[in-house]
């Protein structure tokens, strides 16, 4: 395979994430008891690449104390730390000097599943593209509004690619993970500043990676994608993990469960105790969380600082 580099951007602070935000990097919310940001690096290093660059901001220290080096994970790891919060962008653009080789971009607060990942790879050599996009087709219209959309040509090729559309004219959706070779670079220097949100939208720059008539493709390889945008969302991504895996619950290493609890689609974090014969259903327990409730619980997060009630998201 084509020598790649991949690259995570794990520096946002994820305001909407209060109160999570306070104590964890968004990208290292544990997603059945495993941090967000793992599923990416095996994601990468499970098709061949184990170069990665981790661009950290917002308690970043956490993130590289967490992974080092990330030999344990069978890859290397870089950090980078993100000095300006202007968009993708511009954080792409403050990648460049860490980057010689094709480069795989991964938005850090996504929750992906996908398939046959690594044809974005094939695609990019064989059929002499400048970038892959990996998309979904999307039938939640409010999902594509917060997104791009992307548009083709008869032959395959992206036409135009529109960032969070007002009016939604296709249901191909970007899901925040690219493949770009080298030539990114020239177009992230001649993106404009947008008005509407005062960033550097990637889409810009993909576009005008188009209008330079450079090949642009999209791959059809996301299953699944949920960006974690508020506290329930990280509920939402557990749920999945579990039916993914077709278990009814999970239970980390030496938690301590009440010998008549009754557990139900929920994930109970590792040291976490559970004092009472309640019943703890739809619902995640961090790590290190002592839980003294004495009534059932449903659809919550429970942390050691907070009680999180995620219906009140629905």
């Amino acid at each position: 395979m084509t020598e790649i580099t991949a690259a995570i951007l794990a520096a946002g602070k994820g305001t909407r994430m209060h109160p999570f935000s306070t104590h964890y990097p968004k990208p290292a919310l544990p997603i059945c008891n495993k941090p967000l940001l793992q599923y990416q690096i095996e994601m990468f290093r499970d098709i061949g690449i184990d170069e990665i660059l981790i661009m950290i901001g917002h308690l970043g220290h956490e993130i590289a104390q967490a992974f080092g080096d990330g030999r344990a994970l069978g890859v290397r790891l870089h950090y980078v730390e993100q000095t300006k919060l202007l968009g993708i962008a511009s954080a792409l653009g403050q990648l460049e000097p860490h980057v010689s080789k094709p480069l795989f971009l991964a938005l850090g607060d996504i929750f992906f599943k996908s398939e046959n990942l690594d044809s974005m790879v094939n695609m990019l050599t064989d059929q002499d593209a400048a970038a892959v996009l990996a998309v979904k087709h999307e039938d939640d219209l409010q999902a594509i509004r917060r997104n791009f959309t992307v548009t083709k040509n008869p032959d395959g090729t992206v036409r135009r690619v529109i960032e969070k559309p007002r009016h939604v004219s296709t249901n191909l959706k970007g899901c925040g993970l690219y493949l770009f070779d080298l030539s990114v670079f020239d177009a992230v220097r001649r993106t404009p500043r947008t008005a509407m949100r005062d960033e550097f939208e990637i889409t810009d720059t993909i576009q005008i990676m188009i209008d330079d008539g450079l090949r642009v493709l999209t791959a059809d390889v996301i299953q699944q994608d949920i960006n974690l945008t508020y506290p329930s969302d990280v509920l939402a991504c557990s749920l999945l993990e579990l039916n993914q895996r077709k278990l009814d619950k999970l239970v980390g290493e030496n938690a301590r469960i009440h010998k008549d609890a009754q557990l139900e689609q929920c994930v109970i974090g590792e040291r976490a105790v559970i004092e009472h014969p309640i019943r703890i259903s739809n619902s995640v327990v961090f790590p290190d969380t002592v839980v003294s409730a004495e009534h059932d619980i449903d659809g919550f997060i429970i942390t050691p600082e907070h009680r999180i009630d995620c219906k009140v998201f629905d």
